[in-house]
């Protein structure tokens, strides 16, 4: 593995946000970013639609690989990004999932930086939000509390929260799943809702199946946000914004990606002039800095 795959990538976010021109700004912090680990102990297999080797074992290398260049690197990381789909739905059919996660959580003990996590849809093919939110995956403990300002508290309906690793830094994590028959109790209202709606979106027998959906994302594989979710959102981007904040929000989600430039400030936050706001959707392992 070269020392750094990604430096492309990391090149082209870093022209891509404002003050981070070589020479000019000083970073102010670093961290790093992994997604869709989906570490199972299987033999190698494939995709959905069998066009791509799946190697579900080697994965766990690959997440070791970044963990050491993570604590080798010369700048202090001050966190990583977790963005969901941490081990296989595979895991379930095994009666492998608490087995799969703790190996794959082992690894990242080793890691000298605190870990956020987000949930995505393999989380709730092996667990339920119940067990989730009693897990180790539960990192809202490490989010922040901003005084005198109740209405950025998030919900524990939903799995959401925010921190600030630097002055004038706010990342928000947001919980794509929170409207989903996935993970859902089902008896539960919600759960019922939430068929009801895929239902009508989507009328083919296999509710995976995006064939013939002008609106191709209401898949039962995917999820949405609640209003109360996004209410909580509004409260926070407000005080961000108010406070000349520089933003940059996290979900998992399979077939929704934003990426949104100062200026372009539209969908779920398009009453906001924030200066900066960062979307986060990445399928690589980044290291990534923030500067002034």
């Amino acid at each position: 593995m070269d020392k750094n795959p990604n430096s492309e990538a990391i090149d082209e976010i870093s022209e891509s946000i404002p003050g981070t021109i070589d020479g000019i700004s000083e970073p102010c912090f670093s961290f790093g970013v992994i997604s869709d680990i989906q570490y199972a102990d299987l033999e190698d297999g494939y995709n959905f639609l069998r066009t791509k080797t799946r190697y579900y074992r080697y994965s766990l290398h690959h997440l070791q690989g970044a963990i050491k260049e993570w604590n080798e690197e010369s700048n202090h990381l001050f966190f990583v990004l977790q963005l969901g789909d941490i081990i296989d739905g595979f895991n379930a059919q095994y009666k492998a999932s608490e087995e799969s996660l703790k190996n794959v959580l082992k690894e990242f003990k080793k890691l000298r930086a605190p870990v956020h996590h987000t949930w995505g849809n393999h989380e709730f093919y092996n667990f339920s939000r119940h067990y989730l939110r009693n897990s180790k995956l539960n990192t809202k403990f490490l989010g922040d509390q901003i005084a005198h300002c109740p209405e950025t508290i998030p919900s524990e309906n939903y799995y959401a929260y925010h921190f600030v690793p630097f002055p004038k830094f706010r990342f928000i994590l947001l919980d794509a799943y929170d409207l989903s028959v996935l993970g859902m109790d089902q008896s539960s209202p919600k759960y019922q809702d939430c068929m009801k709606m895929l239902k009508e979106k989507n009328p083919n027998k296999e509710l995976n199946s995006p064939q013939g959906l002008s609106e191709p994302q209401f898949v039962q594989y995917n999820g949405g946000f609640s209003q109360d979710q996004l209410d909580w959102f509004n409260a926070v981007l407000t005080f961000s914004d108010i406070n000349q904040e520089k933003v940059m929000f996290l979900f998992t989600q399979t077939r929704l990606t934003v990426f949104v430039l100062p200026g372009i400030t539209e969908m779920l936050f398009q009453s906001f002039g924030l200066i900066d706001v960062w979307c986060v959707f990445l399928l690589v392992t980044l290291m990534m800095v923030g500067t002034v």
